[in-house]
């Protein structure tokens, strides 16, 4: 018997361990199980096992700033609160100028990440994106462009009558170079048709990163729980996401995204959203899930930073980064700030018994505070 295996005996979860103590790959009952383990604590120490074995006490952020061009959508998704039908009340589209200045707010400020995401507007095409992209590149040279989710790319590729990879070949010679891995939320067919209807499938989602993974971009996973999905439907989600990565190697970090239902046509009384208890096993079971992905974020926008803060015990070793403005979850009630200062991070992470490493966005270290 294991020490781990040791320390969790009697919480039903003994044969698991031992998977994780000889490094094998869990399979789809383990991962329902493990959702399902009312024990968050020995689900979290196995987790903590993962990722002291491929960090050590190293944790990572990014200086970054976040640009949301439009709001105007015609998905319309039932769990967003930030998309808008063209005339109604608050709908904005920024113009390249706009986008521009805000771009360049942020020029000699230290940032190495600049994250572009949108709703699907049907007066913009592949010139906007295109030339957004390159005055944002004028505007920062040096700094990485993690922008647009699969869906935008299989919009601009539907709309002007493109293959996805000809979508991206245009968008990464104009300066594209990663996607964030927004409009994941949850692959089952039985949950899209419940929440995003409009939404491209999860394998046309899967389909837009193997292609950008096949030129050569790196990119993000996620997935959006806690509105009507199963654990069940959660570990085919991250057991799909775990098959891609095998084929391609693409995916930087995995990305949990807690549900916000306020504001949201999935707006219900007393249903004020996950718990920090839910937060915590999401991403514990995700490292343990995802053995093929060297990093699992928290993002605190969603959580909050003071879980965030907690998860670096529960298989967490990327705090996102520093943000400046964000307005997606914000419009579904996140009470968080818009921004967190790098001192506050640095703070948070040393205060968790780990050493703060700045990094971009291909995880290359610009700093380490020792």
């Amino acid at each position: 018997m294991g020490p781990v295996e040791t320390r969790l005996n009697g919480c039903g979860l003994e044969d698991i361990a031992r998977k994780v103590e000889a490094g094998e790959r869990l399979d789809f009952e383990d991962g329902v199980r493990l959702l399902k383990s009312g024990d968050l604590l020995a689900v979290g120490r196995l987790a903590d096992l993962v990722r002291r074995r491929k960090h050590g006490n190293r944790v990572y952020f990014i200086l970054n700033r976040h640009i949301n061009h439009t709001n105007v959508c015609v998905n319309q998704c039932k769990f967003c609160a930030f998309g808008r039908d063209e005339d109604a009340p608050g709908a904005y589209t920024l113009s390249l100028d706009e986008v521009e200045e805000k771009a360049l707010e942020y020029r000699g400020r230290g940032i190495t990440e600049i994250h572009i995401v949108g709703g699907l507007n049907e007066k913009l095409g592949l010139d906007y994106y295109r030339e957004m992209l390159s005055r944002v590149r004028r505007a920062l040279p040096g700094v990485i462009i993690q922008s647009f989710t699969a869906v935008e790319v299989d919009y601009l590729a539907r709309r002007h009558g493109l293959s996805v990879k000809e979508v991206l070949a245009e968008l990464k010679e104009a300066g594209l170079d990663s996607l964030p891995g927004g409009g994941a939320e949850v692959f089952s067919p039985r949950v899209r048709e419940l929440v995003c209807p409009k939404k491209i499938s999860g394998s046309r989602w899967l389909e837009v990163h193997e292609a950008a993974h096949g030129l050569g971009m790196r990119t993000n996973a996620t997935i959006l729980y806690g509105h009507v999905e199963t654990p069940e439907e959660r570990i085919d989600h991250l057991i799909q996401l775990r098959e891609l990565q095998d084929r391609t190697g693409g995916f930087l970090a995995f990305i949990p995204l807690a549900f916000h239902p306020r504001n949201t046509r999935m707006e219900r009384p007393g249903s004020p959203g996950t718990t920090g208890y839910d937060d915590l096993k999401m991403l514990a079971v995700a490292r343990l899930m995802l053995d093929n992905f060297d990093h699992i974020k928290a993002f605190w926008i969603m959580i909050g930073p003071k879980i965030a803060q907690v998860s670096l015990s529960f298989g967490v070793n990327d705090l996102d980064g520093t943000v400046e403005e964000e307005r997606i979850v914000h419009d579904a009630g996140a009470e968080t700030g818009q921004r967190l200062p790098r001192e506050e991070i640095v703070r948070m992470i040393k205060a968790a018994g780990r050493i703060p490493l700045e990094r971009d966005t291909l995880y290359n270290v610009i700093r380490v505070w020792e």
